[in-house]
């Protein structure tokens, strides 16, 4: 089973990921492990992708597209893959579409986490980091994992820890809403990516408002 995810900075992509991965026992691809694997190992694309990347660049599709189809091959893709960050805009997907073809690579399902905007950021916004533990859960904004209270303010839900912090960059309105304009962009950002796959794919709506036990019960009953 070949996939594609789809879902805004916020709206649990990376946790229902990791659900299909393991519901499938197919391997969870993120570009940005690839580009980072390939400059470590040293490879002639890693090499390419490097030179731009010290001097601010984007990497241009064809060095990015090249190492993911190099590692869809690799043999632990053989029953499937699900890939994660790419692509980001419509220019992209097609991209990608005529790479996979001309290698006769399938593409079952396109999964879409649906989620509006202003929830998305509130969600990022939202998190908190336990001094003890950084996975335990924390969102002042998410009914399901919101931090309990101890004396007029937050603490750890799991462990009762009250150094509850945020990252910087969780905080930084104009870095979220920048990527929120890419992500949301229907004419040529991601989400035109998204309909572009829906005229030749079948596309799995998801709906992010529920709770992550309800979101993932309803993409494991789509994908069957």
């Amino acid at each position: 089973m070949n996939i594609l995810i789809f879902g805004p900075n916020g709206s649990g992509k990376g946790t229902q990921g990791a659900v299909v991965q393991k519901k499938f026992g197919v391997p969870h691809i993120e570009t940005g492990v690839i580009f980072r694997e390939n400059i470590s190992k040293g490879t002639d694309l890693g090499k390419k992708a490097k030179a731009f990347i010290d001097q601010g660049e984007l990497v241009p599709d064809e060095i990015t597209i090249p190492m993911i189809l190099n590692r869809l091959k690799e043999a632990d893709c053989a029953k499937g893959w699900l890939l994660d960050g790419f692509p980001r805009n419509l220019a992209q997907a097609e991209a990608l579409w005529s790479a996979l073809s001309a290698e006769n690579i399938g593409l079952d399902y396109v999964i879409e986490i649906v989620l509006d905007r202003e929830t998305s950021k509130k969600r990022i916004m939202g998190r908190r980091l336990c001094a003890t533990d950084n996975n335990h859960p924390n969102n002042i904004f998410i009914d399901a994992i919101k931090p309990a209270e101890k004396d007029g303010k937050f603490v750890c839900r799991v462990c009762g820890d009250e150094r509850l912090s945020t990252r910087a960059d969780d905080q930084d309105e104009a870095a979220i809403d920048k990527r929120h304009g890419i992500y949301y962009d229907t004419k040529t950002g991601t989400l035109a990516a998204v309909n572009f796959f829906k005229e030749r794919v079948k596309v799995l709506d998801v709906d992010g408002l529920p709770g992550v036990k309800e979101v993932s019960e309803d993409l494991l009953k789509k994908l069957g």
